[in-house]
């Protein structure tokens, strides 16, 4: 699969834009676990050209991560291009649009998925950040804003029309958000429209290598993209990449193996913020992990750990539990 130039190779498998998630340094980690493509968090279009230093900071990008896209989002074609101009000067590989962004503070002002009730105003605003930058551009997008106006697959062939390199579609509409489960069969539509040149990538739902490979072989997508299913779990990449690899699922680690993983999270997330912070950010990993699903009677210690305000008292917290809980050693039964 090419963005432009840029070969991610066969069925490459990408980690979704997620705010509060997808920061420098969990970005470096999924792709030392196989990621072929990472994007930044949401940067906002009006916030970056009003120089919020939070908002630029999002813009830091590195070259071990590469290819790595910058996303922004917005309501306006003229901050929208003034933004355009200025992520590509941070020099990203690709810069991604974001059309499918759900939440009510972003949709519920007409950008992300808000878009989807103004496509006129969508396809305008792509139709200059293609023109504005020299680099790939591409789109995120929802099925629709609800079950009502599901039009993705008329959508892509109008964003396809704006120049757009490639398009990442979400299950899902607007109206659900989060919930019930994403609809791929739409996604595969649009990949299976003849007049479609672009790729297809499909993202919603995929928590496991073997998820992954049948959204692959079922609906013929050109990527993946895994979002939530990384939470808590940047191994997942490794994992689905071996099995796309061999047919065959990757042998567990230790318990101990993954702790480490999720302690190395920590430490990142302290050194780029500070403690207090560093914790406050990273408890979205510790409480989404699969790793502590299942064991019987961890309520307390999960609680003790999402209450911890210091990394020693953390780590204190997760060293003891695969002694305290009989894990010490075994490889994970749990993921």
């Amino acid at each position: 699969m090419k963005i432009g130039t840029i070969d991610l190779g066969a069925r490459p498998v990408l980690l979704a834009p997620m705010e509060d998630v997808t920061d420098i340094a969990f970005r470096l980690m999924c792709k030392r676990f196989g990621a072929d493509m990472v994007y930044t968090e949401f940067v906002s279009s009006d916030a970056l050209i009003r120089n919020v230093s939070k908002t630029q900071q999002k813009l830091t990008v590195s070259d071990e991560e590469r290819p790595v896209a910058i996303q922004i989002y917005g309501r306006e074609v003229e901050p929208m291009v003034e933004a355009a101009k200025l992520c590509e000067e941070a020099g990203p590989d690709v810069l991604d649009i974001n059309f499918g962004c759900p939440v009510k503070k972003v949709a519920g002002k007409g950008a992300g998925s808000g878009m989807l009730r103004n496509v006129p105003l969508m396809l305008e605003i792509t139709r200059e950040v293609v023109k504005a930058v020299r680099i790939p551009v591409t789109v995120k997008t929802r099925l629709g804003w609800d079950a009502d106006h599901q039009i993705i697959v008329e959508l892509a062939e109008q964003l396809q029309d704006c120049g757009i390199a490639a398009l990442s579609i979400h299950g899902r509409t607007r109206s659900q958000m989060y919930t019930g489960e994403a609809d791929w069969t739409l996604i595969g539509a649009v990949k299976n429209n003849p007049r479609m040149s672009i790729p297809i990538i499909g993202n919603g739902d995929v928590t496991s290598a073997v998820r992954c490979r049948e959204c692959f072989d079922r609906y013929g997508v050109d990527g993946v993209m895994i979002g939530r299913g990384s939470i808590g779990r940047p191994w997942i990449f490794r994992e689905v990449k071996h099995y796309l690899r061999t047919g065959e699922l990757a042998a567990p680690e230790s318990f101990t193996w993954y702790l480490d993983i999720l302690k190395k999270q920590v430490l990142q997330s302290v050194e780029r913020l500070d403690e207090r912070r560093g914790i406050l950010h990273i408890r979205r990993h510790l409480a989404a992990t699969p790793l502590f699903k299942g064991i019987p009677d961890f309520k307390s210690t999960r609680v003790a750990m999402l209450r911890a305000e210091t990394v020693g008292e953390l780590f204190t917290l997760m060293d003891a539990i695969p002694k305290q809980y009989g894990l010490e050693g075994l490889s994970d039964p749990l993921l």
